[in-house]
């Protein structure tokens, strides 16, 4: 039978194979971390906030290897985790379809093999890039197929050390407040997990109802018959651009600070790997190279987001036009660049996100010892970049570390799987193609640590261990004193 014909049809007989294989690889593992209880509360040892991507490869990595006490925890309604139907504007991903991204390695938990399942070989061979809304569909089939433990509609408004070496987490779901006790945390909190949007501050003294960023509800069918800004010539900038047209905008302005539009994706032509797992052990002068030359030859936005913008007359791309002003006159504003002053009803910045710890309310008992990287390491003299600087230093397992060794304890059990945490892992954590082999990393470091603290509990369990393996019946002792005379010719030879 040929691998095409023996391929199954139909999402049950792809779960089937699922469980088969699972089944063949003995997953999930075991569950062997011994329980722990705190004033008659069952501890957590592992609490992942955010349940998109990130979050549900970390929980099915965890899972995997047996650590089967851990909760995700999200404030989005079921289905809508992460960007993809929320904020995401795209048509469809940025990344290539046959990306295996969360699928830990197995062949009946990717991308292509969901999709497939529902519309055929044919289909798949047809279709360019994964439509974002079937990117989603997949992760609440991924969600369901390996029965991950999420938790929706809950607000962590506070992640406290306590003295015994745990986590205080409070949450707050359907107004009431309650405290889960963790012993690990994961941040799966996304490309703003550790700060949030970046607007300049010359919009500071423009009123809200004028502008928005790419990553907020924005309401599109009033942008009907009106002039749009954008600021940014990045993927999301032009997604958001794109949308405001095909919601029937009267004109759209974009505003770029570059002489021309980036037009190399440098990561793109490097992925392996070997940066996947061997960007970690460069030297730190090379991490801060690599990223800083990527950074400043900055990534193009897909051709085809580029092209759905193009296509409307009434677009209007300024190169060379960064924002110099910005005032209020009465029902818009006016945009001054060096190249002129646009009237504009309503402004959209693309202008990315930033980290900045004093943003995330849920850090603040922690936050003043994470280390960054500018306080480790000199930005080089010809390579200065307040991003970089600002990433977190990670441990091995990206674990936050203190600025003073015994500051705060706590940090080495809180884990930075989001999009800062780059500069020390590489990309792992926030976009689709290596998030498995992050999660891997993530979760291997997670076991270490709980087994390591728990080592007293698992000598006793192997010095109680009692179940004989030889029952004493295998074989009579022989009960000769003496072995027989050789004889003298063997004697003499």
């Amino acid at each position: 039978m040929s691998a095409l014909s023996s391929f199954p049809n139909g999402l049950d007989a792809l779960e089937a194979r699922l469980r088969q294989d699972l089944a063949w690889l003995e997953l999930p593992g075991k569950s062997w971390v011994p329980p722990r209880d705190v004033d008659g509360q069952r501890v957590v040892d592992v609490v992942i906030i955010g349940g998109g991507m990130a979050g549900l490869v970390a929980s099915g990595m965890l899972k995997r290897l047996g650590v089967a006490n851990h909760v995700v925890l999200d404030m989005a309604p079921a289905g809508r985790e992460g960007p993809w139907v929320t904020f995401a504007r795209m048509r469809t991903l940025r990344s290539p379809k046959q990306l295996t991204g969360p699928a830990m390695g197995l062949p009946a938990l990717t991308f292509r093999a969901y999709y497939e399942a529902l519309h055929g070989r044919e289909a798949w061979v047809a279709l360019d890039r994964a439509p974002r809304e079937t990117w989603m569909d997949y992760l609440v089939w991924y969600r369901r197929v390996l029965d991950l433990p999420v938790r929706n509609g809950v607000t962590v408004d506070a992640i406290l050390p306590r003295p015994d070496d745990m986590l205080d987490i409070v949450c707050r779901q359907d107004g009431h407040t309650k405290t889960m006790i963790a012993r690990h945390v994961v941040l799966a909190t996304g490309r703003d997990g550790l700060g949030g949007p970046f607007v300049p501050p010359i919009a500071d003294d423009i009123e809200r109802k004028f502008w928005a960023h790419t990553a907020d509800a924005i309401d599109f069918a009033a942008l009907r018959g009106k002039r749009v800004g954008v600021v940014g010539a990045g993927a999301s900038a032009m997604d958001n651009a794109a949308t405001a047209l095909e919601a029937a905008a009267a004109r759209l302005d974009l505003f770029v600070r570059r002489t021309d539009l980036p037009r190399i994706n440098k990561f793109t032509g490097i992925g392996s790997h070997g940066v996947v797992h061997g960007f970690a052990g460069l030297p730190d002068d090379w991490k801060w190279r690599f990223l800083d030359y990527a950074m400043r030859a900055q990534t193009p936005p897909p051709r085809p987001s580029v092209l759905r913008v193009s296509a409307f007359p009434q677009a209007h791309l300024h190169l060379k036009s960064p924002i110099t002003g910005l005032e209020q006159h009465g029902d818009h504003v006016v945009v001054t660049t060096p190249k002129g002053r646009y009237p504009v009803d309503f402004l959209i910045f693309g202008t990315g996100f930033k980290i900045e710890l004093t943003n995330r309310p849920e850090l603040a008992a922690v936050a003043p010892y994470i280390r960054l990287w500018r306080d480790r390491f000199p930005a080089p003299a010809d390579m200065p970049n307040g991003e970089l600087e600002a990433s977190p230093d990670l441990g091995n397992a990206f674990e936050f570390l203190e600025t003073e060794p015994g500051a705060c304890p706590a940090l080495s059990r809180i884990h930075c799987f989001n999009f800062p945490a780059t500069l020390s892992h590489g990309k792992l954590t926030g976009d689709i193609p290596a998030i498995s082999e992050g999660a891997d990393r993530l979760a291997r470091g997670i076991v270490r640590a709980l087994f390591v603290a728990d080592r007293e509990r698992h000598f006793a369990d192997l010095q109680a261990f009692d179940t004989p393996e030889l029952l004493g019946d295998e074989w009579a002792d022989d009960e000769t004193e003496s072995l027989p005379e050789l004889s003298s010719e063997r004697t003499s030879t």
